[in-house]
């Protein structure tokens, strides 16, 4: 779930012979995190180094992990784990920060938007202040700027433009000379995140095209059309990366797959996973938890991860939408569909990851 540390042989033998571990951290960590969470080698500390309000609903926390940290690709996503009320949460934010930041300062750039009833957003806003410390994973994920330079087209939603300003500023830092488009649609323009750093970036890159759309102004929402791509110069050598709501990411895969964009192309990285329809499918089953001595029964499309919770099991996780493979378990026998693509796995033994795997039948997984 968190950056680890991998311990040396010296320290897996000290950690046998005094505490029966193979890592002498994990039962030296809640000494030290009482003296300084900093010291801490469970997990990567990132201490709070200012807090900047974007939005009435946005902040950007400001936050300088651990050297330790090995670093990022712009438009990739962290782990951060935090402790509310005595529980341990993680929660998924993308870096909105280039990596030069943190190669020249030590800092990065976490742009969190308030979520209506999401605990973990509320309590980042609320509670979070300068100088607390929080966990950090090493970062992941696939969203990232073409390799060799080719057109790009950004299409964004609200909080979905924090990636892109992570890639938006890498590009132009490294003068990327392919032209670049970003259409991003918000419904205010009090609801426009980094708005000024935007428009600095436009001024200073004649390379990126800035088109801000408002989508609540008139008397009916206006939304991403035909007339938008038109707006696009040689659309159909665009590579596309979209981020926002699903609405917005399903409405503008339709409209750029119309236009003959491949679907190789087509980038997209989501707030929350995508989801096969399995109507059409016969899932669930028994499922046995080998290594704990567990067999529980499921039934409709519940993932293995919700039934190991539901079951009072607490196997790691992370991202939960079957990016980062923090939940990775080896199945051992039957048949799981992915909830991502719809598609079964083999019957026999695999990697599978616990978040996007409904059980079809009998499943047999070693947590």
């Amino acid at each position: 779930m968190l950056a680890r540390e991998k311990p040396s042989k010296a320290l897996r033998w000290l950690g046998k012979q005094l505490f029966n571990r193979e890592n002498p951290a994990a039962f030296f960590d809640p000494l030290l995190e009482s003296l300084n969470p900093m010291w801490v080698r469970g997990y990567t500390p990132a201490r709070v180094e200012q807090v900047l309000k974007e939005t009435a609903e946005t902040k950007t926390f400001i936050l300088k992990p651990t050297q330790r940290w090995s670093g990022f690709e712009a438009g990739q996503h962290v782990n951060i784990c935090t402790e509310i009320d005595g529980r341990r949460h993680t929660r998924p934010f993308s870096l909105s920060s280039s990596p030069v930041l943190w190669q020249e300062q030590g800092v990065i750039t976490l742009t969190i938007k308030r979520l209506p009833g999401g605990l973990v957003t509320n309590w980042l806003h609320d509670r979070l202040e300068v100088g607390a410390v929080l966990g950090m994973s090493d970062a992941f994920g696939d969203f990232l700027i073409p390799e060799p330079a080719a057109p790009v087209l950004f299409i964004a939603g609200g909080s979905g433009i924090t990636p892109i300003l992570s890639q938006l500023e890498t590009m132009a830092t490294q003068d990327y000379r392919a032209p670049i488009t970003l259409l991003y649609f918000v419904r205010t323009h009090e609801d426009v995140i980094a708005g000024s750093q935007l428009n600095a970036l436009a001024a200073r890159y004649p390379a990126l095209t800035l088109n801000i759309v408002a989508t609540h102004l008139g008397a009916s929402p206006r939304y991403l059309s035909d007339k938008d791509l038109d707006t696009v110069p040689g659309l159909k050598a665009r590579k596309a990366f979209l981020c926002g709501p699903r609405g917005l990411m399903e409405l503008a895969e339709h409209l750029l797959r119309g236009r003959g964009i491949r679907q190789s192309d087509i980038h997209c990285t989501f707030f929350a996973a995508p989801s096969a329809g399995l109507s059409d499918q016969a899932v669930g089953g028994q499922v046995q938890f080998t290594e704990s001595s567990l067999e529980v029964g499921s039934q409709g499309d519940a993932n293995l991860l919700e039934i190991a919770e539901a079951a009072g099991l607490s196997p790691r996780y992370g991202c939960r939408m079957g990016i980062c493979h923090q939940c990775s378990c080896r199945k051992t026998s039957g048949t799981v569909i992915n909830r991502l693509t719809g598609q079964p796995s083999g019957r026999g033994e695999e990697m599978v990851q616990l978040c996007i795997s409904v059980p079809q039948g009998p499943v047999s997984i070693e947590a």
